[in-house]
C-alpha cells in the first residue's frame, strides 16, 4: 500500500511470467555450478578425508559467491531501476502517469520497488544454497545473515540512486552513464577518504562503512579485524544502517523533485509555433551541410544524446585522476591486488572495464532511443543503406566516447614512460583494448537490433558485458592459487565454460541465429579462459592473440548479419538502394 498501484501490479504480474522462474532457478543453478567448478579446481578427482580441508573449501565458496553476489545486485539494481524510469521517458508515458492522481511517493517508490523485486527474490533464493555451504564448515549463520543484509541494503541504495538519476536526466545514455559513474565514485571516495583519514579515526571508520565491499570483507574474514584472541563477533550494522539511510535520502530527493524535473523543458520547446521556429532558424544564420552519410553526421554533429554529455566525460576524467593520484604513491614492489595483478595493472583494468561498459551503453541506447522516439521507422523510409546505418552508428559511438578510449591508452603510455612495462607489452595492451572496445560497441548495436523492447535490449547488452567480466574474475580467483598449465586446469572448468558458451549463444542469436554466432558462443569462453591462464603464467603474445581472435571473430559474426540481413532484423520492407 505504501508503494501504490505500480508496485502492486508488478508484484501480481511478475510471478506469472516464465522468465521469473527461469531467472530464479538459473541463479541457484549457477551457484551449484560454481561450487562444482571450485571443487574441481581445488581438489580435482581426489577423495577428501580431512574435515579441515572441507571447511576451508566451504569458506572459499562462501567468500567467492558473496563477493560475486554483491557485484551482481549492485549492478542489476542500478540497471533495472534506472532503465525502468528511463523507458517511461523514452516512450513519453511518464507524462501520462504524472497527469493521474498518483502521488510522487507512489510513482518513485513504485518504480523503485518494482525494479528491486527481482533482485530481492534472487537474494532470498540463495539462502538454501548458503545454508548448504554451511554444512561444509567454515561458515557461520551470522556471516550468512550479514552478507545478505549488506547485499540487500547496498542494492536498495544503488537502485535508489538509479531512480533519482532517471527522474532527473532526460536521455537514457546519460541516465545509465551517470548512474554507473556515481556508484563507482561513491565507492572510490569512501575508500580514499577512509585511507586518508585513517581506518582507526571516526571519520575514516564511517567513510569506510559507505563501501559495501569493505563491510563484506569484514564479514568474510572477521579475524583480520579482531583485536585479539576470543570469540569474534560479526556485526557490520553500521554499513547496513548507512546504506538504508542513503536510500532514504535519495528517495526523498526523488519524491520532492519529481514534478519539478518532469516534464522536462524540451516538452515545452517542441510546442513552439512554426513561425517561432522559423525566426529562431534565421537568427542562427546559415544552415549546416549534411555529410554523405547522414547517420554519422547526426551522431557527431548534433546533440543526439543530450546537452550535457560533457558532464559524464568530466566525471570519468575526475575518477581517473583520483585513481592515478592514488597509484602515484605506490611502487612496483607493492603487494598485488587479490594476489593476481599489480596495482598499476588493476587501475588499467578497472578504467578499461568502466570505459567498455559506458561504450556498450552508448551503443545500445543509440538504437533503442531511435525506436522509442519513433524515429527509426522514419529512418527506414529513407534511402539510407544498411552499411551507412551500421557503420554510422559505430563511428558515432566511438567518436562520442573518444575520451573513454584515450584515458586507458594514455595510462598505458605513461606506464611505458615510467618504466613499468616494455614497448612490447604496450603494443599488446593497446591492441587488446581496441578490439574489446569495438566488440563492446558492436554488441550494443546487435542487442538493439535483436530485441524489440528497449528494456530487454539494454539489460541483454549490459548484462552480457557484466557476466563476461564476472566470469573472468571467477576464473582468475580460482586459478590464482593453482597457477598450473592450461591443459591441467581446463578439465576443472569445462562445465563452467560450456554453460557460459550456451548462455552467450542464446543471447547473441535471440532473433537471427547463424553458424558464425554458434561458433563465437563456443570459441569466446574457451579462448578467454586460455588468455587468463596465460596471463597468470606471465604470458604476453598468447594473451593478446587469443583476445583478438575470440572477440574479433565475435564482432564480425555480429557485424555481417547486421549489414546483410538488415531488412530482416528491423522489419524493413524494401531492399537497400545502391
Amino acid at each position: 500500500m505504501l508503494a501504490g498501484p505500480i508496485f502492486s501490479r508488478e508484484a501480481l504480474t511478475l510471478p506469472r511470467q516464465m522468465r521469473h522462474f527461469l531467472i530464479r532457478s538459473g541463479y541457484v543453478a549457477a551457484l551449484f555450478v560454481l561450487i562444482y567448478t571450485a571443487g574441481q579446481s581445488t581438489f580435482g578427482w581426489q577423495q577428501i578425508r580431512n574435515l579441515g580441508d572441507l571447511s576451508r573449501f566451504g569458506s572459499l565458496v562462501f567468500q567467492l559467491f558473496s563477493v560475486i553476489q554483491l557485484s551482481l545486485v549492485l549492478f542489476f539494481s542500478l540497471l533495472f531501476a534506472a532503465n525502468n524510469v528511463a523507458q517511461e521517458k523514452d516512450r513519453q508515458t511518464l507524462i501520462l502517469l504524472l497527469m493521474t492522481d498518483l502521488r510522487n511517493r507512489e510513482l518513485v517508490l513504485g518504480k523503485l520497488l518494482a525494479s528491486f523485486l527481482t533482485v530481492a527474490v534472487l537474494l532470498v533464493a540463495t539462502i538454501p544454497g548458503f545454508l548448504m555451504v554451511r554444512l561444509l564448515g567454515g561458515v557461520g549463520l551470522d556471516q550468512i545473515f550479514w552478507s545478505l543484509a549488506i547485499c540487500g541494503s547496498a542494492a536498495l541504495a544503488a537502485g535508489s540512486w538509479g531512480t533519482l538519476v532517471a527522474c532527473w536526466k532526460e536521455k537514457t545514455f546519460q541516465t545509465l552513464a551517470i548512474s554507473v559513474l556515481g556508484l563507482v565514485l561513491l565507492i572510490g571516495i569512501a575508500e580514499a577518504g577512509a585511507g586518508l583519514a585513517g581506518a582507526d579515526s571516526p571519520a575514516g571508520f564511517w567513510l569506510g562503512r559507505l563501501n559495501p565491499y569493505r563491510a563484506l570483507f569484514a564479514v568474510l574474514n572477521p579475524w583480520q579485524f579482531s583485536a585479539g584472541p576470543g570469540v569474534v563477533v560479526v556485526r557490520p550494522w553500521e554499513s547496513v544502517v548507512l546504506m538504508l539511510g542513503l536510500a532514504f535520502v535519495l528517495n526523498g530527493i526523488s519524491i520532492l523533485r519529481l514534478r519539478v524535473w518532469n516534464p522536462p523543458r524540451t516538452v515545452y520547446e517542441t510546442s513552439r509555433t512554426a513561425a517561432q521556429q522559423e525566426a529562431a532558424e534565421k537568427t542562427r544564420g546559415k544552415s549546416r551541410q549534411v555529410w554523405s552519410n547522414p547517420v554519422i553526421w547526426r551522431e557527431i554533429r548534433t546533440r543526439a544524446y543530450g546537452r550535457r554529455v560533457f558532464v559524464i566525460k568530466l566525471a570519468y576524467l575526475v575518477l581517473a585522476g583520483f585513481a592515478v593520484l592514488q597509484l602515484a604513491g605506490t611502487g612496483p614492489a607493492d603487494e598485488q591486488v587479490l594476489g593476481m595483478i599489480s596495482p598499476a595493472g588493476f587501475l588499467f583494468v578497472g578504467l578499461s572495464i568502466l570505459s567498455l561498459v559506458l561504450i556498450n551503453a552508448q551503443a545500445v541506447t543509440s538504437l533503442t532511443s531511435e525506436r522509442d522516439g519513433r524515429t527509426l521507422e522514419l529512418l527506414l523510409m529513407t534511402d539510407v543503406t544498411a552499411k551507412e546505418f551500421v557503420f554510422g552508428k559505430l563511428g558515432g559511438v566511438l567518436y562520442n566516447t573518444l575520451e573513454l578510449l584515450l584515458v586507458p591508452l594514455g595510462l598505458a603510455v605513461w606506464y611505458l614512460v615510467d618504466g613499468r612495462i616494455t614497448g612490447e607489452i604496450l603494443t599488446y595492451m593497446i591492441a587488446g583494448f581496441l578490439v574489446l572496445a569495438v566488440f563492446s560497441a558492436m554488441l550494443g548495436l546487435h542487442s538493439g537490433l535483436s530485441w524489440e523492447s528497449s528494456r530487454q535490449a539494454i539489460a541483454s547488452s549490459l548484462g552480457t558485458m557484466f557476466f563476461l567480466f564476472i566470469g573472468i574474475i571467477i576464473f582468475m580467483m580460482l586459478l590464482v592459487e593453482a597457477r598450473s598449465s592450461f591443459f591441467l586446469q581446463f578439465q576443472s572448468f569445462v562445465v563452467f565454460i560450456g554453460i557460459g558458451g550456451i548462455a552467450l549463444y542464446a543471447v547473441l542469436s535471440h532473433r537471427n541465429p547463424s553458424p558464425a554466432l554458434m561458433i563465437a558462443g563456443g570459441l569466446l569462453p574457451f579462448l578467454t579462459f586460455y588468455a587468463i591462464t596465460e596471463f597468470l603464467l606471465a604470458g604476453t603474445l598468447g594473451v593478446c592473440l587469443s583476445i583478438a581472435v575470440a572477440y574479433g571473430f565475435t564482432t564480425l559474426a555480429m557485424l555481417v548479419p547486421a549489414i546483410s540481413e538488415f531488412d530482416v532484423a528491423l522489419g524493413r520492407a524494401t531492399l537497400d538502394r545502391h
